[in-house]
């Protein structure tokens, strides 16, 4: 596996291809996502040969918006699989890394632990301080995409999701399930009182 130089031709891939009008979706996220999951793998304890496949899935798990919203993660696997083998990726490491990207799918689904990694990987900000500042990029990207178009809905849409989101691994149960709380708590007070 060369991992350093799939890094270096897909994040090179994401900055000058990714659609500029992606507020949310951008190279910017797919870092913070990397930073998130590299920590979890170190708490969580992955195994060395397995943190590469991690890191490979995040790099490639919003790929899929080079071209399209809808089923994007599908469309980052099938990236992963035209791009990797150049890599040399075996076909059974770029199914395991189709795997972690497929969990991401909302709602997410992991079946093992690189899974549930990257998934706490991809929501990790639901449970920080910058929680608003990202969450208001991705209000931007949906009501470009015309999802939604009030700060109402918005809102209304958060509560739900975040209702119904749960962490995985331990580490994030412990470091983000009470700030997610706290965020909740926030933006339904927003609701019942919106001046």
């Amino acid at each position: 596996m060369q991992f350093n130089k799939v890094k270096k031709f897909i994040l090179d891939k994401l900055k000058k291809e990714l659609p500029k009008n992606l507020t949310y979706h951008s190279l910017g996220h797919i870092k913070d996502v990397y930073q998130a999951a590299e920590h979890l793998a170190i708490s969580e304890k992955v195994k060395e040969e397995d943190l590469p496949l991690l890191l490979t899935a995040v790099l490639f798990h919003d790929s899929g918006f080079l071209t399209q919203q809808k089923e994007h993660e599908r469309v980052g696997c099938d990236i992963a699989r035209k791009h990797l083998p150049a890599y040399d990726y075996s076909p059974e490491q770029i199914e395991k890394i189709c795997g972690m990207i497929m969990a991401t799918q909302i709602p997410q689904t992991p079946n093992n632990k690189l899974e549930q990694i990257i998934c706490d990987a991809d929501l990790d900000y639901l449970g920080r301080d910058d929680f608003f500042t990202i969450g208001n990029k991705l209000f931007d990207e949906l009501c470009m995409y015309g999802i939604i178009s009030t700060e109402l809905e918005w809102n209304k849409l958060q509560v739900r999701f975040l209702e119904k989101h749960k962490y995985f691994t331990t580490t994030a149960k412990k470091e983000r399930k009470a700030k997610k709380s706290a965020n909740l708590a926030l933006i339904k007070s927003k609701i019942k009182d919106p001046s």
